[in-house]
């Protein structure tokens, strides 16, 4: 599958409001018209502005593009551009480490649930969700408190992890006409993957998953599914997962802009 080249050096800036905003200049390199479709020309000939969540401002434009034609361009959306920066550096205000005590919240397929942590010598150990809650009781208070709380959490999403996606897996196969059987998963905790197909077609998933709406973890089985077709991204991987999930760009991006929160541990 042919990529477009990109080469960046350049930088510029522009102002907004009392604000001075810094922004990377990345140019389609001239070798990659040869290259392109119709379709791809016709977009290349735009600037396309992305902020990145770490607040990085990136400007992609054509080869021949003047400085200045960019900087007219920014300034169209510099409100947009504004806006975006604030939104992505609110949300990193909120990734902050837990806790683990009573009022931190913890999602769940979601949504966001209350923590209340409950300290009983006569009950035993468990979490409970009840009534927008998400309960945690144990026998008595020890230095390791967070630790042992986290555990018990860890313990509960990995045991709802595990009904759960059996569930959705059962549902997405009627979509996965070239799937034989029950293909066989199991749960492990990944940094940069939700999930993870082997050559034989065995599942991974990862259980800060559950944390995510339905739809999110339908998308990843999914997405998996298909690679025991395609054990690839290539162009025919991409159509099945259309053919199967029509929505999965929207959905992969509702994931991916909570991934950072529902990692948070």
């Amino acid at each position: 599958m042919s990529e477009i080249s990109k080469t960046t050096q350049e930088q510029g800036k522009f102002v907004y409001g009392e604000e001075v905003i810094n922004y990377d200049i990345v140019r389609l390199s001239k070798s990659c018209h040869t290259v392109v479709s119709n379709s791809l020309k016709a977009k290349a000939r735009k600037v396309v502005i992305k902020v990145h969540p770490d607040q990085r401002v990136v400007a992609t434009a054509p080869s021949d593009a003047t400085p200045e034609a960019i900087q007219e361009a920014m300034l169209k959306r510099a409100r947009w551009i504004w806006e975006s920066i604030v939104e992505f550096s609110t949300q990193q205000e909120y990734v902050l480490p837990r806790q683990y005590v009573s009022g931190e919240t913890q999602f769940y397929l979601g949504r966001r649930y209350v923590l209340k942590v409950i300290i009983d010598p006569k009950q035993t150990p468990k979490v409970k969700l009840h009534r927008g809650k998400l309960t945690v009781t144990f026998k008595k208070d020890c230095d390791e408190r967070a630790v042992k709380i986290k555990a018990l959490l860890d313990k509960w999403y990995i045991h709802r992890a595990n009904a759960v996606f059996h569930e959705r897996l059962q549902a997405m196969l009627s979509k996965a006409s070239w799937v034989k059987g029950l293909p066989s998963f199991r749960i492990m905790v990944m940094k940069k993957q939700w999930g993870s197909c082997s050559t034989k077609g065995n599942l991974m998933l990862n259980p800060h998953l559950i944390k995510a709406p339905k739809e999110c973890i339908d998308y990843v089985i999914l997405h998996e599914l298909c690679h025991i077709a395609e054990h690839n991204h290539s162009d025919r991987f991409w159509r099945l997962l259309t053919q199967v999930m029509p929505n999965w760009k929207e959905v992969k991006a509702k994931l991916d802009d909570m991934a950072e929160l529902y990692l948070n541990e």
